[in-house]
C-alpha cells in the first residue's frame, strides 16, 4: 500500500472534516428553519382570510381661536363613540382655517364669523366649488373688566368711542369711574385681537363700525384665551372675548344697545331672543359637500348630545 506523506494525510483529514462539519449545518439550517416554520404558526385573522384592521381615519378641523375650545371637547366626546376617528383640532383664528380651507389642508374651517365674499370665490377656485356652511352654535361676544373695576354696565356708543380711531374716550372717569384698585393710572387699556381672528372682525364691524378702524395703542393678543388672561392682570384693563372663556378673576360688564338704556349681560336667553347686542353665530365650513364621515360627525355637532357640549363648554346652543 502506498503511504501518505504527514502533510498530504494532514491535508486529506482536514477536508473530510470540513465536508463532514458542511453536511452537519445544512441539516442544521434545514431543521431551523422547519422548526421555526412550526414555531409561528400563521395568525388566526390570515388563517381565516380575515381583513387587516382599517387604519385610524383623521379629520382637519382648523380655525377660530373662539370656538378652539369647544371643537376639542366635541372632539374628545365624538371619539367615544367613533374611536376609529381622529379629529384633529387646532386654532390659529378664523382666517386661519377659511385660508386652510381654501388651500385643501383643512376638512372643516372653524369660523366666528361669516366668510366674506372674496374668500368664497377664492374657495370656489381653489377647490373648485362652493365651501358649505352649517351653523353650530351661537356666542355672545363679552365685555370683559378686572373683577375690582366698579363699572357694571356700558353703551356699544360707549365702547365704539374707546375702540375707534379718533374715539373721544380714553379715560375710566369719563366713563364715571372714580379708581379702580390696583391700577396704575385713570387710563384704559385696550385689549384687542391681531386681525386674523373672527372676533376682531365681528367687533370691528359691529362696534367700531366696518369701515372704521381701531384706535392704534391697543394689546393685540393671540388667542381669546389671552384676551381674559391680560385684563385679569390689569385693573385698568377692558376687552373681548368669547363667552366660554370666562373666569372669576374678570367681570363682564351688561351691554346697552343705546346709551341710556338698560344694559343686558350675554346669555342663552338674550342671545337667542337678540336682546344681547353682540352675538353671532358659530361657523363650520367644509370644501364642498362634506365626506359622509364629516357629514356624520356635524350632523352630530348639531344634536341634542353635540349642543349639550356646547352650553357646558360656556357657549350658546341652537334654538330647539
Amino acid at each position: 500500500m502506498r503511504r501518505l506523506s504527514l502533510p498530504l494525510l494532514r491535508t486529506r483529514r482536514a477536508l473530510t472534516q470540513g465536508l463532514a462539519c458542511g453536511a452537519l449545518a445544512v441539516l442544521a439550517l434545514g431543521l431551523g428553519a422547519g422548526c421555526k416554520k412550526k414555531a409561528e404558526p400563521a395568525s388566526e385573522g390570515a388563517a381565516s382570510g380575515a381583513a387587516e384592521p382599517a387604519k385610524k381615519q383623521s379629520i382637519q378641523n382648523i380655525g377660530s381661536d373662539t370656538m378652539v375650545n369647544l371643537a376639542q371637547a366635541w372632539a374628545e366626546e365624538y371619539a367615544k363613540l367613533e374611536p376609529h376617528l381622529s379629529i384633529e383640532v387646532s386654532g390659529g383664528g378664523s382666517g386661519v382655517g377659511i385660508a386652510a380651507l381654501i388651500n385643501k389642508t383643512a376638512d372643516i374651517a372653524n369660523s366666528s364669523r361669516k366668510m366674506e365674499p372674496e374668500e368664497l370665490e377664492k374657495a370656489k377656485a381653489g377647490i373648485g366649488q362652493m365651501p358649505t356652511e352649517f351653523i353650530v352654535g351661537f356666542d355672545g361676544l363679552a365685555v370683559y373688566v378686572h373683577k375690582s373695576n366698579p363699572l357694571e354696565s356700558i353703551s356699544m356708543e360707549e365702547l365704539g368711542e374707546i375702540y375707534r380711531e379718533g374715539g373721544k374716550l380714553a379715560k375710566w372717569s369719563e366713563l364715571g369711574v372714580k379708581g379702580i384698585p390696583g391700577a396704575k393710572s385713570d387710563d384704559i387699556i385696550r385689549i384687542s385681537r391681531q386681525n386674523n381672528s373672527g372676533s376682531y372682525q365681528y367687533f370691528r364691524e359691529t362696534v367700531v363700525g366696518k369701515k372704521k378702524d381701531f384706535k392704534s395703542g391697543s394689546l393685540d393678543m393671540n388667542g381669546s384665551k389671552d384676551v381674559v388672561e391680560q385684563v385679569a392682570k390689569t385693573p385698568g384693563a377692558i376687552g373681548y372675548s368669547g363667552l366660554g372663556y370666562a373666569t372669576p378673576e374678570v367681570k363682564i360688564l351688561k351691554v346697552a344697545k343705546v346709551k341710556g338704556e338698560p344694559g343686558v349681560l350675554p346669555s342663552i336667553a338674550s342671545v337667542h331672543d337678540k336682546t344681547y347686542p353682540i352675538s353671532r353665530p358659530l361657523f363650520m365650513y367644509t370644501p364642498g359637500a362634506p365626506s359622509p364621515a364629516v357629514k356624520k360627525y356635524l350632523d352630530w355637532a348639531m344634536s341634542d348630545a353635540g349642543q349639550k357640549v356646547v352650553e357646558k363648554t360656556g357657549y350658546v346652543p341652537l334654538p330647539k
